[in-house]
């Protein structure tokens, strides 16, 4: 699903963005539900920012990643962590792109999470580079969801890639 966000670009620094497990839901700009295989997700964009919301018997988790005031939590490369029964892993990664490799990447993925069921994105008023998307799966009894935060006036492209699921026992 693709939409055109009704409100100003704020979020216009990919240095800006902070990471946060456990909030509780932000306003959003627009929103897409789903089910897969029993897991409801919850795809919310927030500006230039994505919160994600995952339930799934009986538990739940919540990523958010966006400029948060007084967050202390900058954006990480990579955490993995335990949330729960659950194994939570989340990496993130900063593209500098030339202004017409920006703008193909842009178009590429747009093109890509607008088509797909599973995909949520919004542009921005003002520019059609800037934009946020995200695409979720379930994949192997995990949920794994991606991410692309898009700052053309910077020609950065912040990619985020989180999956959540069972604890694996470990294998001798």
């Amino acid at each position: 699903m693709l939409t055109t966000l009704k409100t100003t670009y704020t979020d216009t620094r990919a240095a800006d963005l902070a990471w946060a497990l456990g909030r509780e839901p932000l306003p959003a700009l627009a929103e897409l539900d789903l089910e897969l295989s029993g897991a409801r997700l919850q795809l919310r964009l927030l500006g230039a920012s994505h919160q994600v919301l995952l339930e799934e018997g009986g538990r739940s988790c919540s990523e958010t990643v966006a400029c948060m005031p007084g967050s202390s939590t900058p954006l990480p490369l990579g955490v993995s962590k335990r949330v729960g029964e659950w194994e939570y892993e989340f990496a993130a990664r900063v593209e500098t792109l030339s202004h017409g490799s920006f703008a193909g990447r842009a178009q590429e993925l747009l093109a890509l999470v607008a088509d797909h069921p599973n995909g949520l994105a919004g542009t921005f008023p003002g520019s059609p580079h800037a934009f946020t998307a995200m695409l979720a799966q379930r994949h192997e009894g995990q949920v794994r969801w991606r991410t692309w935060h898009a700052y053309p006036q910077e020609g950065q492209l912040v990619v985020t890639r989180t999956r959540i699921g069972a604890r694996m026992p470990a294998t001798l």
